[in-house]
């Protein structure tokens, strides 16, 4: 695999698995701002997992959409219903925290092995996927991740010392876990 095409090789997958996720997200009958949460979600994420996959960066632009595309679907909730809608934004903000706070704690023990905006994603994947989804995600894609870059040293495509975009893995860590969820 040349350096061209592994910079290509989200969008290969990416839009089958997407396809995947809708159907799955569709599947489990979920109130209709969930739902729009979840494709939110997976639309905006796909497009951070495509430009990550290119060049290896994350724009603080395109995670301030994910964050305001979340803020507005959660106010229209909080009008409807208060009750159920602060159990909601409990589960996101340790979500948030959880995802944001172990990411944080990774990239500050591997000292730049981890980038910045890995940890700006989890955390705002943790709003969208609250506590019990964020771990599974953050599990799923650092496997795969690890899977891809061993297979990758172990083929000689790449050396220890070179980097992979995580985003993509991050991303089908996200989509398995709202296929599953």
């Amino acid at each position: 695999m040349t350096r061209e095409n592994m910079k290509r090789w989200p969008i290969y997958i990416g839009a089958p698995l997407l396809a995947v996720a809708f159907i799955g997200v569709r599947w489990h009958g979920l109130d209709s701002f969930s739902l729009l949460q979840y494709e939110l979600l997976l639309i905006i994420g796909y497009v951070i997992a495509v430009k990550d996959g290119r060049e290896k960066r994350i724009t603080n632009e395109s995670l301030l959409i994910l964050l305001a595309c979340w803020t507005l679907t959660m106010i229209p909730q909080l009008v409807i219903d208060i009750e159920r809608s602060l159990g909601l934004l409990k589960n996101a903000a340790l979500g948030f925290a959880l995802g944001g706070g172990l990411f944080l704690l990774v990239y500050i023990l591997s000292k730049n092995g981890l980038g910045g905006g890995d940890v700006k994603l989890m955390a705002i994947a943790g709003l969208y996927l609250g506590m019990n989804g964020i771990l599974p995600s953050m599990l799923y894609g650092s496997i795969l991740a690890s899977l891809f870059g061993l297979t990758m040293i172990l083929t000689k495509k790449m050396e220890r010392k070179d980097t992979i975009p995580l985003v993509p893995f991050l991303y089908t860590g996200i989509l398995i876990t709202i296929f599953f969820l």
